[in-house]
């Protein structure tokens, strides 16, 4: 079992990678075993520090049974236990993420990813009895609770996790969706029993407030900005850490709000960019507007020139 001191760093949201046929709707098996292990292995030699899977920009949702277990055990196996290792298990009700657990059971995983299930928002209560179940049904599975009440549709309050770390299960925390007053007071209750990892764009800030580390969806674009990142913010560096912040934002301003073509648009992408593939979009998304490929070419060009710029650096200082 790891504890909260194991996860910290870059934590590298995953794609689920797709065959060549993944965009048919028919197809049944469509997890791209060879696209897969190259990218762990690329993403690990290069400097990862903790590998996390089936997020929302992990197609938890669009995943059949059989291709999450693929995923899982191929992820594993890509893995070899070099770094912490965490599969995401959200779904749309207890039961479904249960069985998923049980898939695991002789996969070598350090633990799950796991979010409110999200079809219905749920209260309070039911989340942390939620965390509650799937800690003592699953005791060898440590627990990263995954975040995000505009997809899981619950907010979890700072209070819940007086009840929530009764569990010695829940070690860490995917999240963004704390004022800096909010995660201090997190901090003060959870440090030392959970890690919690931020969005690349708020370490540089909440660092300060007792980040451990962040996660990243465009590290998979070529994580040489975040690796930099990562050593700045590590080593107290923050206006580094703010100057690499600002570097990494898009071109044109910020992302569409469209929650459609958040995450989805960042496999696009990635795709683009060439350090590994990750494979078409699984539908029901797959008819992609023009604006959304255009701002995508732009944001891989500008990401090129900051690998470069970033992978000269990190080289010069070793």
């Amino acid at each position: 079992m790891l504890s909260a001191k194991d996860i910290s760093g870059l934590m590298a949201m995953m794609p689920a990678f797709a065959t060549d046929n993944a965009a048919d709707f028919q197809a049944r098996s469509t997890i791209d075993v060879a696209r897969l292990h190259h990218g762990v292995d690329r993403m690990i030699r290069d400097g990862v520090n903790v590998l996390a899977t089936t997020g929302s920009f992990g197609e938890c949702h669009t995943l059949l049974l059989d291709e999450f277990n693929t995923l899982a055990h191929e992820t594993a196996a890509a893995n070899k236990q070099r770094v912490p290792l965490f599969i995401g298990v959200t779904s749309t009700h207890t039961r479904e993420v249960a069985e998923k657990c049980k898939l695991l059971s002789d996969a070598k995983v350090d633990g799950v990813l796991v979010g409110v299930p999200y079809y219905f928002p749920s209260t309070v209560e039911n989340a942390v009895r939620f965390f509650k179940d799937i800690g003592e049904a699953f005791p060898k599975l440590n627990i990263m609770i995954y975040h995000n009440p505009a997809l899981h549709n619950v907010t979890l309050p700072v209070e819940a996790f007086t009840d929530i770390l009764r569990n010695p299960a829940v070690i860490a925390m995917k999240d963004s969706h704390r004022t800096p007053e909010e995660f201090q007071r997190l901090h003060k209750l959870a440090a030392g029993r959970m890690s919690v990892m931020v969005n690349q764009n708020q370490i540089a800030e909440y660092r300060q407030y007792g980040a451990n580390g962040f996660w990243s969806i465009e590290a998979w674009m070529g994580p040489w900005p975040q690796l930099a990142l990562r050593n700045a913010f590590q080593s107290g560096d923050l206006e580094l850490a703010r100057a690499i912040t600002a570097d990494m934002a898009p071109p044109g301003g910020s992302a569409p709000k469209n929650l459609s073509w958040r995450e989805t648009a960042s496999k696009i992408s990635i795709r683009m960019s060439g350090y590994v593939d990750p494979g078409p979009l699984r539908p029901p998304f797959v008819e992609i507007p023009q604006e959304v490929i255009d701002r995508q070419t732009a944001r891989v060009a500008h990401w090129k020139t900051l690998c470069a710029k970033y992978q000269s650096q990190l080289a010069a200082a070793e």
